[in-house]
């Protein structure tokens, strides 16, 4: 499966410097006459803080290839990844379509482009970059993805300053999505 990736315009984000995290807090996106939050954290949240909505298993995956991710970034001297729920969201939601499909692409009929399932997220990007896969675990998904030179392109792209993952485990396949951005 190819990786894909686009430009689009950016709607700039409204931060502020926290305790420890970089946190957007509202983007406003005149045009429409919309208010988003785009939460960006230097990690994904903790597992607890997720309990009882998501399988743990799948969060647990998620936050394996993000360390993964980021040790693979650090290793080749690139700034580390910052986890973004808006494009966790994103991912989320096309892991459970490909789960429903039982096939790993990048879109399926009916469904949103990557552009536009992150859009709707309220995530405001200037570059944009997927993966996608199957598989039975998150160390064989993240060998996998590096041995593909598009798929490692995405995750080693020095462009990216965000990411969010989404995975869904049925019949013992992890349906992964890993979105990455270039966030406003």
């Amino acid at each position: 499966m190819q990786p894909i990736r686009t430009r689009l315009a950016v709607i700039p984000t409204l931060t502020l410097l926290s305790n420890l995290a970089l946190i957007p807090i509202l983007t406003f996106a005149s045009t429409l006459g919309l208010m988003f939050c785009t939460p960006t954290l230097a990690e994904p949240p903790a597992l607890p803080a997720e309990e009882g909505r998501r399988d743990e298993k799948e969060l647990r995956a998620e936050r394996e290839l993000f360390t993964a991710i980021n040790r693979a970034r650090r290793e080749q001297g690139l700034q580390t990844l910052r986890w973004n729920e808006s494009l966790a969201a994103a991912a989320r939601y096309h892991a459970v379509q490909m789960a429903e499909h039982r096939a790993a692409q990048h879109a399926f009929d009916g469904e949103p482009t990557l552009s536009s399932r992150v859009r709707q997220t309220g995530a405001r990007f200037t570059w944009l970059a997927e993966n996608v896969t199957q598989g039975p675990a998150p160390e064989f998904i993240h060998a996998q993805f590096m041995q593909s030179h598009n798929h490692r392109a995405n995750i080693l792209d020095p462009d990216m300053n965000s990411i969010g993952i989404g995975i869904v485990e049925s019949q013992g396949q992890l349906f992964t999505v890993e979105d990455f951005a270039q966030l406003r």
